[in-house]
């Protein structure tokens, strides 16, 4: 069964290339003002003044492309290489020390959070190495077990006499 979305449903989209040059070239052509515009092709009269100031600007009807934000990652396709032949070589390499050796030999430096990262990306995992032997005790949780939290008060039935 088809089930047609309510307004508040939908995602929002951006507007076609088409509509943003038609919009662009009534207004070139003197069909009327923004604010005309934009009622007359459905548009938020904001919207219609972006876009007008965009083309005053870039001198192009057409949405400008977009592009990467942030800034440019410090790991070259070099360091993803080299980073795979560290840990084929010593899988057993901690994150700081492959961290340090990273930018040691190649003079990059980014924190383990990152680098870890940089490896799940990779699909690459590194050897776990356990230094403690496991504990002889038993883990076990009672039922009623919490989290060393502060406790729930629970409420009680106050009884009055009247």
């Amino acid at each position: 069964m088809l089930q047609l979305k309510s307004d508040n449903e939908r995602m929002a989209r951006a507007y076609s290339d088409d509509l943003r040059r038609k919009l662009l070239e009534a207004h070139q052509q003197s069909e009327g003002t923004l604010e005309e515009l934009a009622e007359r092709f459905r548009v938020s009269y904001g919207w219609a003044r972006k876009i007008s100031a965009a083309l005053y600007q870039t001198g192009q009807m057409e949405r400008p492309c977009g592009s990467k934000r942030g800034p440019q990652s410090k790991i070259t396709g070099d360091a993803e290489q080299y980073l795979k032949s560290a840990i084929r070589i010593q899988p057993d390499l901690t994150l700081s020390e492959l961290s340090q050796r990273l930018e040691q030999e190649r003079g990059i430096a980014i924190s383990v959070s990152r680098l870890w990262t940089i490896l799940k990306n990779l699909g690459l995992k590194l050897k776990k190495s356990h230094s403690t032997p496991p504990s002889r005790i038993p883990k076990v949780a009672g039922r009623n077990a919490t989290s060393g939290g502060r406790r729930r008060r629970r409420s009680m039935r106050s009884v009055s006499s009247s």
